[in-house]
Formats: C-alpha cells, structure tokens, sequence
C-alpha cells in the first residue's frame, strides 16, 4: 500500500527527496504545523527552497508524503491486517498497534498537523483520501471480507459501517482527548462491537431481531 508517485516523482532525485521528507518529518514534531515552513526544511534538507516547490505544491503536500513514507515504508501492495483466523486477537492487535503509534510522539505528532492541514486544503483533503485514508479502510474491509468468508460475520454485513465502529472510537478518543484510550478499552472495544455483529447461536432469542 505504497504511496503512489506524484507528478515529477521520477525526476525527483532520491537523495534529496529522501532528505526533504525526513526534514520535515523531524521539523513538525519539533515547532509544529504552524510554525514549520518551506525555507526550514529546505535548510534543514540542505537544498534550495525552490527545488521543494517544484516537487510539491505546499507544505501540507510535503508533510503527507513525509508521513506516508515513514510509516509506510516499502510495504508496498502486499500490507495487509494479520489474519491468524482468530478475528477479535487480530483486531486487538491491530488496534493496539494503532493505540502505540499514537503514544509516539515521532508518529503522532505529524499525524496531528496533517490533520489540520487537511481541514485547511480541500486538495490536500482529496490526496489523503486517496492516498491514505481509502486504501487503509480497504484494508480493513479486507480483513472483514476474510471472516466473512470463514463464516464467523454475517454475508449481509455493512463492511463500512463494521470498519467504522471499530476504529473510529480509538481515533475520537484521540483528536478529543488529547491521547489514545488504554489497551483495555481496545479490548473491550472489540468485545462489544464483535457481540454485537457475530452470527446469534441456534436457539438465541434475539436471533430474526
């Protein structure tokens, strides 16, 4: 699930553009998105301004690609949610994953002013979507779709709304409470949305409710 390469990416040279994105990486977490600026990281690179605002159109747009390049890595299209057949331990572990990337402040502090730079750019919006957003739910849906198969969630299931109540809650708790919920509200988490989405055993009242 690698980023896909934006227009010039391949007259870009790596070097630099490697040097640009951990520049700002590093930057953000430091001064935050308000204070972070093109002419810092270009110093802090160690390449003209210029050569930044000819690969990117802002510096939202180069703080998207320094975030998916650091946590993304060379994952390429192969990532995927594990799958060892039992689906609450692989949420959990998924969730409480996300739940320690977030207590980073490496990761989450970025992740926090790309938030806000989104909020700020409607085109910035529609890459994230595109880039991040989109093929992370597909993701998940992927996952899902592999229970599915298996027999342990219904056929009938809305993927989109599941997918919803199971990370968005770890999300909220995050952009609100200023820090990420503990890993027994991950478990509890799942524990309750999975009750409530698993097939009801023969004999269930509340089956047909």
């Amino acid at each position: 699930m690698s980023a896909r390469p934006g227009p010039g990416n391949s007259r870009r040279n790596p070097a630099s553009r490697k040097a640009i994105l951990d520049a700002a990486f590093d930057l953000v977490a430091e001064v935050g998105y308000s204070k972070l600026g093109i002419e810092a990281i270009a110093a802090r690179a160690g390449v003209g301004k210029q050569t930044i605002y000819r690969w990117w159109p802002s510096k939202g747009a180069v703080l998207l690609d320094a975030y998916l390049a650091h946590t993304q890595g060379d994952a390429g299209d192969e990532a995927a949610l594990p799958d060892t057949g039992d689906l609450r331990a692989d949420l959990v572990a998924v969730l409480q994953a996300t739940v320690a990337e977030l207590r980073d402040p490496k990761f989450a502090v970025p992740l926090r002013a790309l938030t806000v730079a989104v909020l700020e750019d409607p085109g910035l919006a529609a890459e994230y979507e595109h880039r991040l957003d989109a093929p992370m739910r597909e993701m998940k849906k992927a996952r899902l779709r592999a229970a599915q198969s298996a027999g342990q969630l219904p056929d009938d299931l809305d993927l989109d709304v599941a997918v919803d109540m199971l990370f968005a809650p770890v999300a909220q708790k995050w952009s609100t409470a200023g820090e990420p919920p503990s890993d027994d509200y991950v478990r509890t988490l799942v524990e309750t949305v999975l009750s409530g989405l698993t097939r009801p055993s023969e004999g269930d009242p509340s089956a047909g409710l």
